[in-house]
């Protein structure tokens, strides 16, 4: 049992290793080296973390705006959803999105509601990226819902 204990935490150094070095191998080790390192022949993309997203050229989010005496303010979505681990950032990871499907509505303006009672209401805009590449400026924003 011992020695299968050992073989198996050999193998995930080594893959740990592996998978590390090639994760970083042409972005930032050849740089560092200034000359191109060798690629290992396994399992990795060339794109190394990014291989289990969908990376397109739109991109989408949600913004919210608190109305007050007819003047719309963004509200940054940190007081929103706040986010207190160390490292993590469910912002950033664009978890606001999900507030822009119909059926979640009602529930996300009685806890806008909840958390922002100064407010007279809440306007939920889609904002999207059209062309993330070719015109990274270029934003487009549409209201998804009202709160009042």
């Amino acid at each position: 049992m011992r020695r299968r204990g050992v073989l198996i935490t050999v193998f995930v150094v080594c893959w740990t290793l592996v998978f590390g070095y090639e994760t970083l191998r042409a972005h930032y080790l050849s740089p560092l080296l200034k000359r191109p390192l060798p690629k290992l022949p396994l399992l990795f993309p060339p794109a190394g973390w990014i291989m289990f997203y969908n990376v397109d050229r739109t991109y989408g989010f949600a913004e919210v705006y608190a109305v007050r005496g007819g003047q719309a303010t963004f509200i940054d979505p940190h007081r929103i959803f706040s986010t207190r681990a160390i490292g993590y950032d469910n912002i950033h990871r664009n978890v606001l999105v999900g507030v822009l499907e119909g059926d979640r509505a009602p529930a996300f303006c009685r806890y806008l509601r909840r958390k922002f009672p100064q407010e007279d209401g809440f306007l939920v805009v889609y904002a999207n990226y059209p062309d993330l590449i070719a015109a990274p400026e270029r934003i487009t924003r549409q209201i998804a819902y009202r709160c009042p």
